[in-house]
This record gives structure tokens, C-alpha cells and sequence, in this order.
């Protein structure tokens, strides 16, 4: 069993600035997970974002605490405490913090695929 809260000492050094707007964590990783990338922990203050971006990997933002605006492709909803929102494999996303307090999410992300049809399947 492993189990991690953002006191554990592996977790706490691993904070870092997430996209221009918010405090993340990694609270697990490939180096405990064999069939995802990670699971993390962030936190975006009031009038903050995350700014948007893309990723090489399919991804779970599940919100926490607090209300925001999520924006998937050309999609934008308003998201609030027990939303899960699923972010394809490449595709932009941002996520706004249009509330008062800050808002916390976790992020499950997959494994980024291999390449398939390339030089290295002979």
C-alpha cells in the first residue's frame, strides 16, 4: 500500500509552478504507477489560470474546492467541487479561477502512447 497527502516529505518537494497560475504537487508517479503518468495536486488562487496548453497525454482534472472556468478545445463550462473534466490527448485546455477563494484540483494523467507505425516496429 502506498499512501500520500500533501505532507508527506516525497510530496512536499516536488512543488513547482503549474502553466503561469497555480502551486502543484506530485503526489504519485511513474515511479509508483505502471499504467499511469501521475497524480498531482494544484491549487490556483482567486482571478488566477492555469494557462492554457496541451499535452502529449490523456487527462482527468477532477475539481476539489472552489469554482472556475474550463475551457477543452472550443468548449468552455463553468466547473465546480465534484466535476471531473476529461482532456484528450492533445488537446488545449485552461482552466480560470472565477471565484473568491482558491480552487484545488487533482490531476490524473495517462501514460503519453507510443508512437505507433514508426521506424522502431520492424
Amino acid at each position: 500500500m502506498i499512501r500520500r497527502n500533501l505532507d508527506h516529505s516525497e510530496v512536499k518537494v516536488t512543488r513547482y509552478l503549474a502553466h503561469g497560475g497555480g502551486i502543484a504537487h506530485m503526489i504519485l508517479t511513474t515511479r509508483y504507477l505502471s499504467t499511469m503518468m501521475f497524480l498531482a495536486h494544484a491549487s490556483v488562487p482567486p482571478g488566477n489560470k492555469l494557462l492554457g496548453h496541451a499535452d502529449p497525454m490523456e487527462e482527468i482534472y477532477i475539481i476539489q474546492k472552489g469554482l472556475g472556468r474550463m475551457q477543452v478545445g472550443d468548449e468552455v463550462c463553468e466547473v465546480k467541487p465534484g466535476d471531473a473534466v476529461h482532456i484528450p490527448i492533445g488537446q488545449f485546455h485552461e482552466l480560470t479561477n472565477t471565484g473568491d477563494e482558491e480552487l484545488t484540483i487533482l490531476v490524473v494523467a495517462g501514460l503519453i502512447p507510443a508512437q505507433q507505425g514508426g521506424d522502431d516496429e520492424r
